[in-house]
């Protein structure tokens, strides 16, 4: 079958013009990439160039994930900078003979869509569904390679009907639970309020500026914890450190003693309830002057004293208008109340006041802590501020104990031992610290223990734009969870989206109220919708069979494609978005929905483009950067090249269009090398001349050898990352090829092999202007059309990158006279020809002939020709 022109991709004809020889060869027309791009888009849209055969099994498989954008309408250049070097691995995976599967989706659910329903009175499907529209087209934009037959929206019950089903099948394992748990509140509205809700330092509602309290409400919460011990294990990924670093400090592991004090009784109280904390130094026990208690604490009413009520209630309401971060600054005086009771210490029976501080959080450990002001920073700022006594236990050897303090001593070293600590002082720390620990469990009073600052995965959102919660409940049966035939629990239309910022679901009475699904009475059903990282925590999965009917999870496909070979996206997703994904895929295991353990075998993390200001960029910020701007000016290639230009792709940085007109130029070079090789530069004196020195053999030799040592480091740039450095060696490539167009060279067989190579080089980063060169070539040698995207990634020549040439000095008489560049394994016959041809030679020798030619070295480093005078 012949190919026809059209398939071909053949040019347009142009005007031509006599060349230096006085024949005819075509004119290059400009580069214009508003012409090309839309056309080769259009190109592999029709051939499918860019689906994956999820069923082939003889090439390898490679699964690339980008993180999926949220439809906010508009892409940034910033959502360029982490999809196109994807792509561009992607390309260059194919060139290896990967069967690649890159697919994509849309993170739909989210609040700014339920934002923009109050602002814009526009539906929150409706707003997302344009928004996802348009980014589609932003993305075609861009020539990615995103297989669009795998697409999935979030908002789409065909996908978060299989939230919900995860959601059951966790509640039968006991992973997901319901309990009592703070909220954001505003008072004046009567609404629970999202973190982004809470604006400023003084924590005010978003809608009407009322100071925001915590409030306690019944949620959802995932058993993440279940999982902490796994969660620390990284064998066999290869994630950044920081990331692994991030993680387990997140889980926050510690290994030490829980110690059970007792409320002393009092005139109010009968005393005897128990109070737990938490200690990595159980050996400083003896050292506790005060206990405080989280103002969130179970005990807190019904210890506190008649007569410090108000006091403690007045502080409890400031302490939960603030933020934990805000409670947990090192930078804020240490503040607190007494609540008029006492505890009791286990190990000396003394009576020690307690306190509430907002520096203790009910969230961490055990929402207790007993305080030893001599060795903690904090409680020693609030023994300091609150006239408490300050004990010192543990001190180095030989160092006097009743030294006054002017800092709490917390350092650790081998030689620290116990004082004022009973009838262990004199002892050693390490052996107090066992022996401590093994005296309160004997007497029922505390024991080794392990504890995490992780906490369950809170999943409740009192919003509309999310999972509904698939559950009920009745006033017979309780709590109900919706059959599995009754999914999806799908999001009502008629609600209203009010101002006051209560869950609209609450309007649509007739989706609220139902039969329950047990007794068949009245029911109404959960409000709560599930916080959008559980869309995030398993949709990869879901790419792999996205309209499965009868399960979330084509098993065959997991085990086949999975873990994802390679996951880009935003270092800030460090903790939330991947530690989830990494819970679900434990979760997803054990619930025998999938075989293996971690969702992402290697994990790279871009920087980030900020605005010109320095700031992340945002459209009320007004810093952001509309690519299609660009790309109408220069081009989609150019604006990727640039990006990938721009510096390591792992620090981002600021916002600058500075150079973009350099990378447009190298483009334009790479378009003239590759359709007139034969032209030369106007105004060049030398234009047509090999370089000085060099004869056609040493440019060919020259020519290959820095294509070969390009193709080297540019596979090398490839396989890490390094994108900068892979545009700037192909930019020094161009530019030494333009040194022999329009030369004899530029005839031979090693010019075709250097343009060729730099088109397969490049066509990773810049699909479009390749592919169209690609065509013209193949056109004007009468070759069917092959995208340049299916070539194979070229082979590195050893051979090509050993020095191809020397220079060699020559001496007539032991004086320097001329130096000559030559091939670096040639002949001393072949060298002694080159020499003696040499103007200067000649000259030098003055027509006397040679008595004798030295060649000093082997090969030789120097040639001195002797001449009788």
């Amino acid at each position: 079958m012949t190919t026809t022109e059209h398939e071909r991709g053949t040019p347009t004809p142009v005007e031509a013009r006599p060349d230096r020889e006085g024949g005819r060869h075509r004119r290059v027309e400009r580069y214009v990439a508003a012409e090309i791009e839309p056309r080769w888009q259009a190109r592999w849209a029709e051939t499918h160039a860019h689906e994956t055969d999820l069923d082939d099994e003889e090439r390898p498989k490679f699964y690339l994930l980008t993180m999926y954008p949220y439809p906010s309408g508009d892409l940034h250049i910033g959502h360029w900078y982490i999809v196109t070097p994807t792509d561009a691995i992607a390309r260059y995976r194919r060139m290896h003979g990967d069967n690649v599967f890159l697919p994509i989706g849309f993170d739909a659910f989210g609040l700014p869509a339920e934002n923009a329903a109050i602002a814009r009175g526009v539906h929150p499907r409706d707003w997302t569904l344009r928004g996802m529209e348009h980014m589609r087209r932003q993305l075609r934009s861009m020539g990615v390679t995103f297989d669009w037959n795998a697409e999935i929206a979030t908002c789409d019950p065909e996908f978060y009907r299989w939230n919900q089903w995860i959601f059951l099948r966790f509640l039968e394992r006991g992973l997901a639970y319901r309990k009592m748990a703070p909220v954001d509140w505003c008072p004046k509205d009567q609404v629970v309020l999202a973190r982004e809700q809470v604006e400023g330092p003084n924590r005010v509602c978003w809608r009407c500026g009322t100071p925001v309290v915590k409030r306690d409400l019944e949620q959802w919460f995932f058993r993440i914890t279940a999982y902490a011990d796994e969660l620390l294990d990284f064998a066999g990924i290869d994630w950044p450190e920081p990331i692994r670093v991030s993680q387990t400090n997140w889980i926050g592991r510690s290994t030490g003693a829980e110690i059970v004090f007792t409320a002393a009784p009092d005139a109010h109280q009968p005393g005897g309830d128990e109070i737990r904390v938490f200690t990595t130094r159980p050996d400083t026990v003896f050292g506790a002057t005060f206990m405080v208690l989280a103002p969130e604490h179970p005990l807190v009413a019904k210890l506190t004293a008649p007569e410090r009520r108000e006091d403690v209630e007045a502080y409890v309401y400031q302490a939960r208008r603030q933020s934990e971060i805000e409670r947990l600054s090192t930078d804020r005086p240490k503040t607190g109340v007494p609540i008029g009771a006492n505890a009791v210490n286990p190990v000396n029976g003394e009576l020690i006041p307690i306190f509430i501080a907002d520096y203790v959080l009910a969230s961490y450990g055990t929402g207790a802590i007993m305080a030893v002001p001599a060795h903690d920073e904090r409680d020693f700022e609030f023994a300091k501020r609150f006239g408490l006594p300050i004990r010192r236990v543990v001190v180095p050897k030989g160092e006097d104990p009743s030294a006054e303090m002017r800092e709490a001593y917390v350092g650790h070293t081998d030689d620290e031992i116990l004082v004022n600590s009973g009838d262990f002082s004199g002892r050693p720390a390490p052996d107090g610290w066992h022996d401590i620990v093994g005296l309160l469990a004997d007497h029922g009073k505390g024991g080794e223990t392990v504890t995490y600052r992780q906490r369950d995965w809170l999943i409740s959102r009192q919003r509309y734009w999310g999972t509904p919660i698939p559950i009920v409940y009745c006033d017979e049966c309780g709590m109900v969870p919706v059959p599995e035939d009754q999914l999806p629990v799908e999001l009502p239309e008629d609600v209203a989206f009010m101002p006051t910022g209560d869950s609209p679901l609450k309007t649509a009475t007739d989706w609220l109220n139902v039969p329950c699904p047990s007794c068949g009475g009245s029911a109404r059903r959960e409000t709560d919708t599930m916080d959008t990282f559980v869309d995030s925590s398993w949709y990869w999965y879901r790419y792999l069979s996205p309209h499965k009917q009868d399960g979330p999870i084509e098993r065959r496909m997991v085990d086949a494609w999975c873990p994802v070979d390679q996951y880009t996206g935003g270092a800030e997703h460090a903790v939330m978005h991947l530690m989830y994904a990494r819970f679900f895929t434990k979760a997803l295991r054990d619930i025998g929905v999938i075989g293996e353990s971690e969702p992402f075998r290697r994990l790279f993390n871009q920087g980030q483009i900020l605005g010109a200001d320095g700031e992340r960029m945002s459209k009320s910020r007004g810093n952001v950067q509309d690519p299609d701007e660009l790309v109408a000016r220069y081009g989609a290639d150019t604006v990727r090249l640039f990006l990938m230009f721009m510096g390591p792709w792992d620090q981002g940085g600021p916002w600058n269009p500075q150079g973009i007109e350099g990378v447009h130029k190298f483009l334009r070079r790479v378009w003239t090398l590759a359709l007139d090789a034969h032209g030369t530069e106007p105004g060049d004196p030398n234009a047509g001349e090999l370089p000085d020195g060099e004869d056609e053999r040493t440019a060919r030799n020259l020519i290959r050898s820095a294509v070969h040592r390009t193709l080297r480091d540019v596979t090398e740039d490839f396989e890490g990352f390094r994108w900068n450095t892979m545009v700037a060696k192909l930019m020094e490539l161009t530019n030494t090829l333009f040194h022999y167009r329009g030369t004899s060279v530029a005839e031979l067989g090693e010019w075709d092999e250097a343009i060729r190579t730099l088109l397969v080089m490049l066509a990773p980063a810049a699909p479009h202007i390749t592919e169209e060169l690609w065509s013209r070539r193949l056109v004007a040698a009468d070759q069917p059309w092959s995208s340049i995207h299916a070539e194979r990634w070229p082979e590195v020549d050893p051979s090509a990158i050993v020095d191809a040439t020397r220079e060699v000095p020559v001496q007539v008489n032991g004086k320097l006279r001329d130096r000559v560049v030559v091939p670096a394994g040639i002949s001393e016959v072949e060298l002694e020809q080159i020499v003696m041809a040499r103007d200067r030679v000649r000259s030098a020798l003055g027509g006397s002939d040679p008595a004798r030619i030295i060649h000093v070295g082997d090969p030789a480093k120097l040639i001195n020709i002797v001449v009788r005078r």
